[in-house]
């Protein structure tokens, strides 16, 4: 589908919708609804796309605020929003939601840390969704960083 959409050294990593592709900047700002359609035409559902630059993910990587805290990389997410929420959105974030989480928002990412396991955070991007009024996906920091390494070639 990204081939058939134009884009070029089309990869993905893992089987998790992960994409890496180099296309123009005009083509990149198209491939969400170029994708959503096709899989709506071949699967008949439509799911949310979202995509970020190599330099975008250069930076996410660099933003992190837990990696130097003495957090296990294993319990580290990044909530990759559709949208960049502004200060009232974000005021409506409960920080006590989830006891021994935490959460830390900088622009269209959310980063996350969850020292008993993403799978038993109410820190959801279904909350976050909700509460944000946006569309978002998760991804752990092994993927997040092998896809900024993968942009970067």
């Amino acid at each position: 589908m990204f081939e058939t959409a134009g884009c070029e050294e089309v990869r993905t990593y893992i089987a998790s919708g992960n994409v890496v592709f180099a296309a123009t900047a005009a083509l990149t700002r198209r491939i969400p609804s170029l994708i959503r359609t096709a899989i709506r035409a071949e699967f008949g559902f439509e799911p949310p796309i979202l995509t970020r630059s190599a330099a975008q993910l250069d930076a996410i990587v660099a933003d992190n605020p837990f990696p130097g805290t003495g957090a296990d990389e294993k319990m580290l997410h990044v909530v990759f929003l559709s949208d960049t929420p502004g200060s009232e959105a974000l005021a409506k974030l409960d920080p006590q939601r989830s006891a021994v989480d935490e959460f830390a928002a900088n622009g269209s990412e959310i980063y996350l840390h969850c020292p008993k396991g993403f799978a038993s955070t109410k820190l959801s991007n279904a909350w976050f969704d909700a509460t944000l009024e946006t569309v978002s996906t998760v991804r752990n920091w092994r993927t997040t960083c092998k896809l900024r390494e993968m942009a970067n070639g």
